[in-house]
This record gives C-alpha cells, sequence and structure tokens, in this order.
C-alpha cells in the first residue's frame, strides 16, 4: 500500500466514487451498521482475538488449538482466529474438526478468521488480484466449517488514492460475490496505508455496495505510514476514523497497549471510544487485542477485559 496518504486525496477519492456511490442508500449503511444483540441485557459482548497472545505463540509456549482453553480461562466465550498460526490448516478438514471440538469442549464460540498474507486484493496488476481472491477462498471455507460469520481482509493496492480505491473495491466486491452463497461476510481492517484513513475505506464500502462487505474498526491501526509512526502527522484521528467506520461494522477491534494504575488504557480515551461504537447503532462482539509490552499478554487481555466490562456497566446504568 503506498504509504502517503491526504485528508484531501481521501476526499477526492470518495468523489471519484460518484455521487450516487458516495451517498449510498440508505438501506446499506443501516443494514450494515445494526447488528443484533448478542444478550437481550447487555450493550455488547467481549471476545479474544488471538493477536493478543501472539508472543507465547510464536514462542511456541501455545499453539492454535490452546485458543478456546485460554479464552475461556479469562471468562471470554467467543474468539478471533489470526490464519498465521494455523497457514497450513485452512484445508486440513481434521484439523478444524479439532478446533471445533476444542470450541465446543471450553463452550467457545468461533465468531472470525483474520486473513493476512494471502496476496493484495486490490493488486494493480489484474491477474494478481485474481490470485489474491482465489487465495482467500479456502479462508472462506474454514471460516464456515468453524461457524464463524466472517473473514477478515486488507485493501492493499498500489497507485494513487482514487485508483486504490477503485481497486480494492473491485477485490473486495468479487471475493464478497463468492463468499455470499456460502454465509460469510467479508470484512476490512483499517491496517495500514490508505485503509488507515476512515474517509478512504467508508468509500471502498460504498463503492462495493454489497451488505456483506463490511468493517471492523480497529481503535488502534490508525498509521497510514508506519515508516513514520514518531509522527503525528503520520497518523489519522482514531475517534474520527471508528465513526466513519462504524456504519458498516460487523465486528470491532478494541486494541489496547497500556494501562494506568486505575485500570484505564494509556493511549486510548476508551469510554469516548466506546460512546462512538455504540452511538451507530452496534451491540455485536468487541474483540480484546492487547498489543503492548508494560503487561504479559494474559495480564493485558485481563486489564482489557475489565476495562471494557467496567464501561459497559456505566453506560448500562
Amino acid at each position: 500500500m503506498q504509504s502517503s496518504c491526504t485528508r484531501r486525496d481521501a476526499i477526492k477519492a470518495v468523489s471519484a466514487a460518484g455521487l450516487v456511490a458516495a451517498f449510498a442508500a440508505p438501506s446499506l449503511a443501516t443494514a450494515a451498521m445494526r447488528t443484533q444483540r448478542v444478550s437481550a441485557d447487555l450493550l455488547f459482548q467481549i471476545s479474544l482475538a488471538q493477536w493478543s497472545l501472539n508472543k507465547p505463540l510464536f514462542a511456541g509456549e501455545i499453539t492454535c488449538l490452546d485458543f478456546a482453553h485460554e479464552a475461556r480461562d479469562q471468562g471470554i466465550n467467543a474468539i478471533e482466529y489470526v490464519n498465521s498460526f494455523f497457514k497450513d490448516k485452512a484445508r486440513d478438514q481434521a484439523y478444524l474438526k479439532q478446533l471445533n471440538a476444542r470450541a465446543d469442549e471450553h463452550g467457545v464460540k468461533q465468531l472470525l478468521i483474520m486473513v493476512d498474507g494471502e496476496g493484495a486484493l486490490g493488486d494493480a496488476d489484474e491477474a494478481k488480484r485474481t490470485q489474491a481472491i482465489e487465495n482467500h477462498k479456502k479462508w472462506i471455507d474454514a471460516a464456515k466449517e468453524l461457524g464463524c460469520h466472517s473473514i477478515r481482509v486488507n485493501a492493499a493496492s498500489s497507485g494513487s488514492c482514487e485508483e486504490q480505491q477503485r481497486l480494492a473495491a473491485d477485490g473486495l466486491r468479487r471475493l464478497t460475490e463468492i463468499a455470499e452463497p456460502i454465509g460469510i461476510n467479508i470484512i476490512v481492517e483499517n491496517h495500514g496505508g490508505y485503509s488507515s484513513n476512515g474517509r478512504w475505506l467508508s468509500g471502498v464500502m460504498r463503492m462495493v455496495d454489497h451488505p456483506m462487505c463490511g468493517t471492523l474498526p480497529d481503535f488502534g491501526n490508525f498509521c497510514l505510514d508506519w515508516s513514520r509512526s514518531d509522527d503525528p502527522q503520520a497518523w489519522y484521528d482514531r475517534y474520527q476514523g471508528v465513526k466513519e467506520l462504524m456504519p458498516f461494522a460487523k465486528a470491532v477491534s478494541a486494541k489496547t497497549y497500556a494501562f494506568d494504575e486505575a485500570g484505564n488504557e494509556t493511549t486510548i480515551d476508551y469510554n469516548k471510544m466506546m460512546k462512538i461504537v455504540l452511538a451507530a447503532g452496534y451491540h455485536g462482539y468487541v474483540g480484546i487485542e492487547y498489543e503492548g509490552s508494560k503487561h504479559s499478554p494474559r495480564d493485558g487481555i485481563r486489564l482489557t477485559k475489565a476495562l471494557l466490562e467496567r464501561i459497559r456497566d456505566e453506560m448500562s446504568g
């Protein structure tokens, strides 16, 4: 993905989609943003993203088969996989059945698979874009086998702002049409480059114009150029970005880095962020994704869960 992105570029890109696409029928936005409450008495429920445990997973201390147990140990009953931790198992039916068995054993629901490393869905080379779409098919099938509702993909591309938007929309629309009869949503995370510009990515969603293609807003991934991550100008406003992506959200990623002694996240105003999430009419799962170094992975998960539960209790009162 090209890393230099400006607000002016993004505004132009939305305009390039045409007025009809930029102001898509309200029914699309409404259908995408209205997620059924997972429990009648809760504003939202809490899930666990596998990336929170990336350190012990990469170190070989645990495996993907231990994930359901790790979640249940934290009192969490829903999980979100990352394909990096079972990359060669997408077509391994015996392994997928093991994952199902572990989830059933611990009473854990499998929600989605975050998919990386399968090619750029907005590749400027049409043959490579088509191959990327083909590469993602096995994860759609794996998600179906695991009872997930979605796979999370990336909107990587190259070229001008407008070109990247058009190409990403093309790849996403084609992949969504493949996933639709299988009953799996295609959802896109803000994950660097133009995709970390909320205006640009929401414009892509309007161009795709499909109720089964949505977003996974991540509270932390709003850096437009990670090579300049220390430069405030390289960051899109995270609160504005989440607000722009929430009308299409089918999942939410609660990124955390560090906590103070009062249990508050020190980088993100979680009260402000969760008000944005709920104001969009979202009442689905909010996935814990601890990515810090101050606390151990399991402590980071515990602290994030406690913060989300406290905010939920306060906002329910």
